[in-house]
């Protein structure tokens, strides 16, 4: 890929683009993603206490780390937002990397925008190979390059927060690059934390599973990305990325249904 193929012709110095990240225990990512993005006018590192030397690593590389404590997921980005300085911002995950062609789009809607909010497709690399099915490319999770007063997120999501688009809707022909996962350890990590705030989501929408659900969900979770969504030509990869899906939904619902359970035996 070569940033000339998006190149256009300015007729005046563009806006000025904050790029926000947000973090938390990502230091074996953080670096890449902050280097993709130091030719913006400001580099915010939203990072929620980290313990593993990942706000180091980004200050030292030119970002400004700010200290956030995680509550959910909505009310964290919009604090990123607020931080932004200018009015153009644009949103990358630790585990994200911003592609040359990527930034010449950028750099080319700056210049002359058509929208309020862009959706960035992304491509995903797991276990040696691009994610060419799963649902996971192009994968259009949530706009990430956006006017500033265009995008407000529920603050209450604890994850796989919703949010609202103020204006028009664009979408990029380049991608970025995720790696979510440099090996299980990771993956299976994230499916703990995300199943437990997902857990605490239902509860507060007042939902009570059962663990008949649970299993349902999950089973319909590893159908749709594996069969439906065809991750099984995705190889062993797509097997594993179904069955964490599985286990991500499973224990999701199962952790609400035996919220309210007492775990420790009576005492006689």
């Amino acid at each position: 890929m070569t940033e000339t193929s998006a190149a256009c012709v300015r007729t005046g110095p563009r806006p000025k683009l904050s790029v926000y990240i947000i973090a938390y225990n990502e230091a074996d990512k953080i670096a890449a993603a902050v280097e993709s993005v130091l030719w913006a006018d400001e580099v915010l590192v939203l990072d929620s206490n980290s313990s593993d030397g990942t706000a180091t690593i980004a200050a030292e590389l030119g970002a400004t780390v700010r200290q956030i404590p995680f509550t959910t997921f909505g009310k964290l980005r919009n604090d990123a937002i607020a931080a932004c300085s200018h009015d153009w911002v644009f949103s990358l995950d630790a585990d994200e990397r911003c592609t040359p062609d990527a930034k010449a789009e950028i750099e080319r809607i700056l210049s002359a925008p058509d929208a309020d909010v862009y959706y960035v497709p992304r491509r995903n690399w797991f276990m040696g190979r691009w994610i060419e099915h799963c649902g996971w490319y192009p994968d259009y999770r949530q706009p990430q390059l956006f006017r500033k007063q265009a995008m407000v997120f529920d603050d209450q999501a604890e994850v796989h927060e919703g949010f609202t688009v103020n204006g028009k809707i664009g979408y990029f022909d380049s991608a970025i690059i995720q790696v979510p996962f440099l090996n299980l350890e990771q993956l299976l990590h994230k499916m703990q934390r995300y199943s437990t705030l997902g857990a605490r989501k239902l509860e507060r929408a007042g939902k009570r599973p059962t663990m008949a659900t649970a299993l349902l969900h999950g089973v319909w979770a590893f159908f749709r990305i594996y069969v439906l969504k065809l991750g099984f030509l995705d190889g062993w990869a797509g097997f594993v990325l179904a069955l964490g899906n599985f286990e991500g939904t499973f224990y999701r619902y199962a952790k609400a249904a035996t919220a309210h359970l007492k775990w420790t035996p009576d005492q006689h």
